[in-house]
């Protein structure tokens, strides 16, 4: 079957519409069909022109309503559709596609299928919700490197991450998709070496009008996250410059008394 349409691998950014890119926008507002991730926000979902069709494919934590393999099919198919003109389609994803997004994966599937595709990067939730916590990735005398990493547990195997060279006081872990295996990692990266009063945060919901964040160290931080109950999606900042909220918090919806909660991590 004659190939009809084009994909557009999107990032919709971590949840403000405001951090949506010009391009992204465009392309909604042009799409023939929008495929969503569950982690794209209702605001940005409001952007979409009525007439244009919607397909959810969202995903969540072991539930999973469209298998991986099935998405990127789907995004063949619909590209195969018989129709009077080319097909734009728009795959939405929270985030950036191509940071633990499987953006990728779904590029590779169309790649291998002869579909055209491109790229449309967005704002990764490493970026914004530490900024709209107040805590900047990198800090001069602080910290002078990012790593990212994925706290998710496939089946309920080990991790397999190299927390001995994670353990760097000299840098910023920022961790996604952790809330179940927090204290794991908490104590894997304590066991490596590193101080258990290095600063720390969780992040629910951040950059949107539901963010809560809960501040500690990394020996104190797995027991105030379950104890506050925060719920997915939460990203985690473990590092000295998370000890500067205090002084760079801007965006505050969950009025938190920062400088209480950090104070035990003031040696920072």
């Amino acid at each position: 079957m004659q190939v009809t349409g084009k994909v557009f691998l999107v990032g919709a950014g971590p949840g403000d519409p405001g951090l949506l890119t010009v391009k992204a926008l465009e392309l909604l507002r042009s799409a023939d069909v929008v495929v969503y991730d569950r982690l794209v926000s209702p605001h940005i979902l409001d952007l979409i022109p009525d007439e244009v069709m919607r397909i959810s494919v969202g995903k969540a934590s072991g539930r999973h309503s469209v298998p991986q393999d099935q998405i990127n099919q789907l995004l063949v198919d619909l590209c195969l559709a018989d129709t009077p003109k080319p097909k734009r389609v728009v795959r939405l994803k929270g985030g950036d596609p191509f940071i633990f997004g499987r953006g990728s994966e779904e590029a590779l599937h169309l790649h291998d299928h002869g579909i055209p595709f491109e790229v449309v990067p967005g704002v990764t939730a490493a970026a914004a919700c530490s900024a709209y916590a107040g805590v900047p990735l990198t800090h001069r005398g602080m910290s002078h490197g990012v790593r990212l990493v994925t706290g998710h547990f496939l089946e309920n195997k080990r991790l397999k991450l190299d927390w001995r060279a994670l353990a760097d006081p000299d840098s910023t872990i920022v961790i996604y998709m952790g809330l179940a295996s927090l204290e794991r990692i908490c104590n894997s990266l304590i066991n490596e070496g590193m101080d258990p009063a290095t600063p720390a945060v969780a992040i629910q919901d951040g950059t949107t009008d539901r963010q809560r964040r809960v501040f500690g160290d990394l020996a104190t931080l797995s027991k105030r996250v379950k104890s506050s109950r925060l719920t997915a999606p939460v990203l985690v900042v473990i590092g000295r410059t998370v000890a500067l909220a205090g002084q760079l918090d801007w965006f505050s919806i969950d009025k938190e008394h920062v400088s209480d909660a950090l104070a035990g991590a003031s040696n920072f």
